[in-house]
């Protein structure tokens, strides 16, 4: 090859060469932008639309929109967050409908996300949804990162009562612990005890708490109380008038023979049903977590794909995720004024929640080796907020347990074992 060829040859290439670095160079995000390292393999570089931070603190970052209803719920979150821990931690809102970008450098798919970053730029966790100011802080401790000096939420817990139940023991339900009314008394004879129930419904769901019963044996071992004459006598030969009350819950009254029951009929209308019936009615409706009986008009709505469900209580409700592996929506009343509660999930996590400062009760008790388990289901419940909580709390002096978060008690179920959902409730089995 002639030596002015070979010139223009190298020099046709250096040209190119040239041209792709500095087209590189041109289409590289500026180097003032801030860094993350993303634990998902997402760019270590962030868009410009972030807002500027300061170095050596940790980070989160929401990336969301600003007509998101589940990010306008993170708006107040995220400002109670800037103002406790400022100075000590860096929060950022990032609206990827306005700046699409920044969305694909974070590699989101859904908003709200939230996304934990430490001081020196690494990617330590992300949650997708709604996430509350507990959680968020919660998350921050369980990753090992220090916000001491902040502000935390203080929530209520009392592993001591008030007060002491002084009730007689065979006053008190043993299902619900409710009052027992002598008319409506019911009692199992147990191999060494008695237990005794405040209702005929309590009955079913104490059937329905046994695991590997015989029903014919233990319905041998119930009495129920006459409504007339206030003597025991056996369930299975009962007749019962079963009624219904202005909430629509059905009120049930059992009497020794059927003449007694017609003649209350008369003033108290209401259906005659013996006892084989009356059992199917009252195990037809079962929670669809722990499968207890359950009324309607006290449990939870659970909705999962195209199907609707019940939870026996807030907390079971939950637990229907956890069951069935699916996302759901769960319709719960205030414990104390019955206001609505609204919370979806989304991947076992909370998506969104109505209204965002809904808390929950966890109603524990010491079991005999001195472990706090769960006091079951009759002492859960959901609030709008921890002042109707603290009211639940005053007429209710004997309780113990503590306040956590609707997302704690969520993942509490999520974490649970097919064996463990299998015992969920269950006489001897609740933890």
């Amino acid at each position: 090859m002639k030596a002015p060829l070979k010139i223009l040859i190298v020099a046709a290439l250096a040209v190119a060469v040239i041209a792709a670095v500095s087209l590189k160079r041109r289409n590289a995000p500026a180097e003032s932008t801030p860094a993350i390292t993303a634990a998902t393999g997402t760019p270590d570089r962030v868009a410009d639309a972030a807002p500027a931070v300061v170095a050596g603190l940790p980070k989160l970052v929401d990336l969301g929109a600003d007509k998101c209803i589940p990010c306008k719920m993170m708006a107040p979150v995220l400002e109670e967050l800037k103002k406790d821990y400022a100075g000590k931690l860096n929060v950022q809102f990032i609206d990827v409908w306005k700046n699409p970008d920044a969305g694909k450098v974070y590699g989101i798919e859904m908003i709200p996300t939230q996304i934990f970053v430490d001081a020196a730029g690494k990617e330590l966790f992300r949650h997708v949804g709604f996430f509350g100011k507990d959680d968020i802080l919660a998350k921050w401790r369980e990753l090992g990162v220090d916000l001491a000096g902040g502000k935390p939420s203080a929530a209520i817990v009392l592993e001591t009562p008030v007060a002491a139940d002084t009730r007689p023991r065979d006053a008190v339900c043993f299902m619900c612990d409710g009052d027992v009314n002598p008319q409506t008394k019911v009692v199992v004879n147990g191999e060494t005890e008695q237990r005794i129930l405040c209702s005929p419904h309590c009955c079913f769901i104490y059937f329905s708490s046994l695991v590997g019963a015989d029903p014919k044996g233990e319905e041998a071992k119930v009495s129920v109380t006459d409504w007339a004459s206030g003597k025991l006598v056996a369930a299975a030969s009962a007749t019962y008038l079963y009624g219904m009350d202005a909430k629509g819950r059905p009120t049930i009254k059992a009497f020794g023979d059927k003449d007694s029951a017609v003649k209350e009929q008369q003033t108290n209308p209401g259906n005659l049903l013996v006892w084989d019936v009356l059992r199917s009615k009252e195990l037809a409706t079962r929670c669809a977590f722990c499968d207890r009986a359950a009324y309607p008009e006290d449990a939870c709505v659970v909705k999962f794909g195209t199907t609707h469900g019940l939870g026996c209580c807030t907390h079971c409700s939950l637990g229907v995720a956890a069951r069935v592996k699916q996302d759901i929506e769960v319709e719960a009343k205030d414990g104390l004024t019955g206001e609505p509660i609204r919370v979806k999930t989304l991947n076992g996590m909370v998506a969104s929640m109505e209204p965002p400062t809904a808390i929950a009760w966890f109603g524990q008790k010491k079991n005999a080796d001195g472990q706090w388990v769960s006091a079951g289901c009759f002492k859960q419940g959901f609030f709008v907020n921890e002042a109707n909580l603290q009211k639940w709390l005053d007429a209710r002096p004997a309780m113990t347990g503590r306040q956590i978060t609707i997302a704690q008690a969520l993942a509490d179920k999520m974490m649970l074992s097919p064996e463990q959902i299998a015992k969920a409730c269950k006489l001897g089995e609740c933890k």
